[in-house]
């Protein structure tokens, strides 16, 4: 489907054909593999592609990554933990990092790849495996870092460590747990190896301040900074933001640990207060290669009513 664009530009006319590459697939079974268009060879611009898999009730969708390597920033893969619809929005990958693999918490998983008008890059392959609803999947290995563990479930354990000239930031171990809901879910989440001198870290204790790299100062470009707050068993976190200046739909701010799918922040906006579903909190902050901005702060607080109270005062 091919669409004419023109708009004047100092008094010079320009035009654009714009051929949009659609596809649609719909996936069941109890395995498969899944290949951008063209993989290996690169997926065509103008891609808008999308995968459905569907599982049997009582079931949970697995997304193992082979191979990953799409333009980083303007070659997008959103996954849906269900239908691809906002509400459902999972995790968004672009870049040439081979993701960690992903689990839904039902029976439906959806892929979205959607390429811009100029370059194109080898494209992903991932393979997916319905498994029942009573296993964790296996959270995956670490860039860098070595996984001790093969069994993922209800009870069982997975260690991890990293190399040497890396540190492990986030839980060195999980344990894989029954959820109230009929399913099971790693206590944790994946935890990854740092070099010593990259942005995030781990922050334990009942209080403290996040902030983007250089704050008050403008953040740099290409950051990519992974900050996991873990409190005491039994504890919830809040985390309010103080200040919030991002460039728009370009430098982003993912929070994961609440109910349901990671929240998504971007722009000028102060977030509302944010509060956990379990006893940890990761935030994930990347910025593209233009345009700067203050960047961000926010405080957090292992004990919840403290919080809200602050928020209340705030005005939230």
């Amino acid at each position: 489907r091919c669409e004419v664009l023109s708009w004047w530009v100092w008094d010079q006319a320009f035009v654009l054909r714009s051929c949009t590459q659609n596809c649609s697939h719909v996936l069941q079974g109890p395995n498969g593999t899944i290949q951008s268009p063209g993989f290996p060879y690169g997926y065509p611009n103008y891609a808008n592609c999308t995968w459905t898999i569907t599982a049997e009730e009582q079931n949970r969708i697995q997304l193992v990554f082979q191979s990953f390597a799409l333009e980083e920033d303007f070659d997008v893969l959103s996954i849906y933990d269900g239908l691809p619809q906002q509400g459902n929005l999972r995790t968004r990958l672009t870049g040439f990092q081979l993701p960690a693999p992903i689990v839904s918490t039902g029976v439906v998983l959806s892929l979205w790849l959607v390429s811009d008008y100029a370059v194109s890059a080898q494209g992903f392959q991932a393979n997916y495996e319905v498994l029942p609803s009573h296993t964790c999947g296996n959270p995956g290995r670490l860039q860098n870092g070595i996984q001790q563990g093969t069994t993922f479930s209800i009870g069982d354990k997975v260690r991890y460590s990293c190399n040497p000239g890396f540190f492990l930031e986030g839980h060195a171990l999980l344990t894989c747990q029954a959820n109230s809901e009929n399913s099971a879910s790693w206590d944790f989440p994946l935890p990854f190896c740092r070099a010593d001198d990259a942005c995030g870290g781990t922050l334990r204790g009942q209080s403290g301040i996040i902030s983007s790299p250089h704050f008050p100062l403008e953040y740099g470009n290409n950051a990519d900074c992974t900050w996991t707050i873990l409190a005491e068993p039994g504890d919830t976190i809040a985390l309010v933001f103080m200040d919030f200046q991002l460039e728009d739909g370009y430098d982003v701010l993912e929070v994961a640990g609440t109910e349901g799918s990671s929240l998504w922040f971007t722009g000028m906006n102060l977030p509302p207060p944010v509060i956990s579903s379990k006893n940890w909190l990761r935030l994930h902050f990347t910025s593209d290669g233009n345009h700067r901005q203050k960047g961000f702060s926010a405080q957090y607080q292992g004990k919840l009513c403290l919080y809200l109270h602050a928020a209340q005062v705030r005005g939230d």
